[in-house]
């Protein structure tokens, strides 16, 4: 046999022994993940179900799931083992003030105005107030007004069910 009918065997082979090296590391971490696992540890199942750590036996362990509700899962189940700041963050809604940078609700902070609250409040209260109701309009003035909204109503090309003449 020559070496050209041998070079795709070896390079299958050889492929072959990585990806079960690698799924091999993959169990390997996974199992130590597993024996980490300690009471009162943030856990997630491979069901997506996330509890506390109450107890850790040889196969199995016991789990909080909620007020009253404990659980018995083998350890093979367990998809995580969670950090505390994770797990609270996922399961309390509680964030970690991770940033130094804290994003403002509004605006005005971001404007750069030597003038304080007070003066603005001052400000705001000169201002004059806007009046937003429908003010009766005279007679005379009605007229005019009823021809330009019939004059622009007659610019408006008219909606058709699609029939036309143009060919």
């Amino acid at each position: 046999m020559s070496l050209v009918t041998l070079l795709p065997f070896v390079v299958l082979i050889g492929a072959m022994f990585l990806m079960t090296r690698s799924a091999k590391k993959k169990q390997q971490a996974a199992a130590d993940m597993r024996n980490q696992m300690q009471p009162g540890s943030g856990i997630r199942t491979i069901g997506g179900m996330y509890a506390t750590v109450k107890e850790v036996n040889d196969e199995t362990i016991l789990v909080d799931a909620g007020p009253g509700v404990e659980l018995l899962f083998a350890k093979n189940a367990i998809g995580a083992v969670l950090t505390d700041d994770e797990y609270n963050r996922i399961v309390h809604g509680v964030e970690h003030d991770l940033k130094t940078d804290v994003v403002p609700d509004d605006a005005s902070s971001l404007t750069e105005t030597d003038e304080t609250a007070d003066e603005a409040a001052a400000a705001s209260d000169d201002d004059k107030s806007v009046d937003l109701e429908k003010k009766d309009e005279p007679a005379d003035e009605a007229e005019p007004a009823a021809e330009a909204a019939e004059a622009k109503t007659d610019d408006v090309p008219k909606k058709t069910d699609g029939d036309s003449d143009a060919k």
